[in-house]
């Protein structure tokens, strides 16, 4: 077990996975502190997708990069930061879970207030409880677009969950240098 601080300076950003497999109970214990995490009312409105089919993470990844896509050509208001993604969303090979061999989407009912900061934090505890097992996460935003009901139920996901974390889990093939981060931005003090 890592410390607090080698935990929080181990964490990194992984996209690039071994060949292996992550053991089910190995998932199953990482989920299940997961869910130790803290939410508004104790409301606990998390909900877990978890898959290894890496033909079925394919067509979720077409189908994101498709409705991202279409975000961008419809949309003037869409973020400069979604904007600089564009060529590599309309590349037919790009793969936004970077054929990992897991890939879990948090989720949660979008009626309950908080449910997308409950989720944040659940997706926090999730990479970090991965983190402590050797295991390398990322969380993919390009990921969350996934609006077609034949694929929504072919990962159990009903029509009024809302996908706020998907996240890629595997074995790094190597672990990347740290990015900077900034000191804390004080607004009032």
């Amino acid at each position: 077990m890592l410390t607090w601080n080698e935990l929080l300076q181990n964490r990194h950003s992984i996209r690039d996975f071994q060949e292996k497999d992550v053991p089910a109970d190995l998932l199953q214990e990482i989920l299940v502190e997961t869910c130790k995490a803290p939410s508004a009312s104790n409301q606990q409105p998390w909900r877990f997708v978890v898959t290894h089919d890496r033909a079925l993470m394919k067509k979720l990844s077409d189908e994101s990069k498709k409705n991202l896509v279409n975000l961008i050509e419809n949309d003037p208001q869409t973020s400069p930061s979604l904007r600089r993604y564009e060529k590599v969303l309309r590349d037919p090979n790009f793969n936004v879970f970077y054929n990992a061999p897991c890939l879990v989407i948090i989720g949660g009912k979008n009626t309950y207030r908080h449910f997308a900061a409950d989720c944040a934090i659940a997706a926090t505890y999730f990479m970090l409880a991965a983190t402590n097992r050797g295991l390398g996460t990322c969380w993919i935003g390009l990921g969350d677009q996934i609006h077609d009901a034949q694929l929504r139920a072919a990962i159990n996901l009903p029509a009024d969950y809302q996908i706020v974390a998907p996240i890629i889990i595997g074995y790094p093939n190597k672990i990347p240098a740290a990015s900077a981060r900034e000191k804390p931005i004080i607004l009032n003090n």
